[in-house]
């Protein structure tokens, strides 16, 4: 009995030994339980779908991609594009062996039969439901600024969100680049998941967290005070100038009392100047300024130094159906009507005048509520009394007792135009008075031909008769 070999019962685990150490069962038959070795298999892979989240572990990290174990036949790929939403970036900046992360699967097999995953577009799908809900509790969002693109920056909140320049502050700012890397906050004021579109606004933020001195500074800004402040932007319709705590508009249309083409004609960024308050708009945090406001009005100066009747000296600036427009003084122009042009009839203003051309005019109106001023050359040729600022040379004591001009003390562009009406010593009525008996003349003249033409034609008739008459005798 005792060489006898008594068999162990069957069991389905290993055993183990008298020191403790266990050796595993020998497996000498398929114990599968009744299914074959490929459903075996294939029951302990995950199962994934295009667009399908994932987790796993990364085993490996390449110049130009990522290897990552989500537990499926092969190992995903992660390209170096789909890890982050910074661009060109270094795969091992980003992720380190070992580490767990989420992706999303872009397509189960490529045509390399490779399961390609994305780690930035897992971010996205995760972001942008915490995004939407911000927005819908107007919340704030905070993030680095990673990218300087053309009209604004691009802050990484988990997506790539856009803020534009000119909501990064209170006011514009020309210069992006020192905000790279700089974590900020702000407020999505547009959101578009179908274009992957986050529009974000530091300005809104800010103007939010300084609400209350902005309305203290409001309730102290009164129109027609002049306020000193510094050109902060130059955009097409205006300037803006800040006050000490907000900017206000100074519109194009305030800027000078003279026709400003662009804003940057009159003012540039950093300029220090004086403007004055038109009107606050306490609802919608808006301040209108005025910087010609500050400035002496020319068409009031001009009115206090001239009056009707006067003769100006001028420069034709442009040319009309109707007319021709003269400029007789700074920022100021009138009008010289066709009908005031010459003694006699012109069809056409160039018939008489040419832009550039300078010349004397005659003030015959001054509208200084509708700012318009009518002019005549016709009564300028006639004479008169020359403005206040031509008195030096063209006063009384430029002329004798006869009203011929003897000049002034010192020689002008003025003077020069104004010797041209009195060439030859003679005065511009009796040039007119000339002008027109030569102009009479040779009407009689022409009248006189007809007469003579008569008369002759009537003493042929005479010579005839009497020649016919002899003949019958």
């Amino acid at each position: 009995m005792s060489d006898q070999i008594i068999a162990e019962p069957e069991t389905q685990f290993g055993t183990f030994d008298s020191d403790g150490n266990y050796t595993p069962r020998q497996i000498v038959d398929a114990d599968l339980g009744g299914i074959d070795i490929e459903e075996a298999y294939t029951s302990t892979m995950v199962l994934v779908e295009d667009g399908q989240l994932v987790e796993g572990t990364v085993v490996r990290v390449d110049q130009d991609e990522v290897l990552l174990d989500i537990g499926y036949k092969s190992e995903g790929v992660i390209p170096s594009r789909e890890l982050s939403i910074r661009n060109d970036v270094d795969p091992s900046e980003v992720v380190s062996m070992g580490e767990k992360l989420e992706a999303l699967v872009i397509t189960k097999e490529d045509k390399d039969g490779r399961l390609v995953l994305s780690k930035k577009r897992a971010q996205y799908e995760r972001a942008w439901g915490k995004i939407e809900e911000l927005k819908e509790a107007d919340g704030i969002v905070k993030g680095s600024v990673i990218e300087v693109v053309k009209g604004g920056l691009i802050v990484d909140i988990g997506l790539r969100g856009f803020l534009p320049a000119s909501l990064v502050e209170l006011r514009r700012v020309r210069d992006l680049q020192p905000y790279v890397g700089k974590e900020l906050e702000a407020k999505i004021i547009e959101l578009d998941k179908n274009r992957n579109n986050v529009v974000l606004s530091r300005r809104a933020w800010l103007e939010e967290t300084q609400k209350e001195q902005r309305g203290a500074f409001l309730d102290n800004l009164k129109p027609g005070e002049r306020r000193t402040g510094v050109v902060s932007s130059v955009v097409n319709f205006g300037a803006f100038v800040d006050l000490g705590g907000m900017d206000g508009l100074v519109h194009v249309s305030e800027l000078s009392w003279k026709h400003v083409d662009h804003p940057s004609s009159v003012v540039t960024v950093g300029d220090e100047i004086d403007v004055e308050v038109l009107e606050v708009d306490l609802d919608r945090e808006r301040i209108s300024l005025s910087l010609k406001a500050t400035q002496q009005d020319p068409w009031q100066e001009f009115a206090g130094s001239h009056r009707v009747g006067e003769l100006v000296y001028g420069r034709v600036t442009k040319l009309v159906p109707f007319g021709s427009f003269v400029q007789v003084g700074d920022g100021i122009e009138g009008l010289v009507h066709i009908s005031e042009m010459s003694a006699h009839h012109v069809d056409l203003p160039e018939q008489v005048v040419t832009p550039g051309e300078e010349l004397w005019v005659k003030i015959i109106d001054l509208d200084l509520q509708r700012r318009r001023i009518s002019l005549s050359i016709k009564q300028a040729a006639e004479g008169g009394v020359v403005a206040a600022e031509y008195q030096e040379h063209f006063g009384d004591h430029a002329y004798d007792d006869e009203g011929n001009y003897i000049g002034g003390d010192e020689a002008s562009e003025g003077q020069a135009a104004w010797e041209e009406f009195y060439a030859d010593g003679e005065a511009p009525a009796e040039a007119t008075d000339e002008a027109a008996e030569s102009e009479d003349v040779e009407y009689e003249y022409v009248e006189v031909e007809e007469e003579v033409e008569v008369e002759v034609d009537e003493e042929v008739e005479v010579a005839a008769e009497a020649v016919a008459t002899s003949e019958e005798e």
